[in-house]
């Protein structure tokens, strides 16, 4: 089972790194073009608070288990992915988006499966 955790924390951190990495670093118009269509309204601000967000949670869902240094930061940090993933969701819904609604309920699952089982 701890491999199977290893694993979800690692597809987040991948995930939320990248995304982080992009939403911090691109333009709008970028970030729209390789599918990140839910900053089309959000400022430019707001999106690098969100990347920001994005790659601190990526640190958070790995560094603080790994190390053993304040571990209960990685199920705190599987919750905030799943906020995110439940915000992001609805946006994608509306938009006819269905493959990203299909890939934000992965992640969801994917984080409160990491969530539950590290706070356990």
């Amino acid at each position: 089972m701890n491999t199977l955790l290893w694993i979800a924390q690692g597809l987040l951190a991948a995930v939320f790194m990248y995304s982080g990495i992009m939403k911090s670093s691109q333009r709008r118009e970028k970030l729209m073009q390789i599918g990140q269509t839910g900053v089309a309204n959000l400022s430019y601000p707001m999106i690098r608070f969100i990347g920001t967000i994005e790659i601190l949670g990526a640190v958070g869902i790995i560094v603080p288990w790994a190390t053993g240094i304040l571990p209960w930061l990685t199920p705190f940090t599987a919750l905030g992915f799943a906020v995110i993933m439940i915000m992001a969701a609805p946006i994608h819904y509306k938009r006819g988006e269905y493959v990203a609604v299909a890939f934000n309920i992965f992640l969801l699952l994917t984080a409160l499966a990491v969530m539950v089982l590290r706070y356990a």
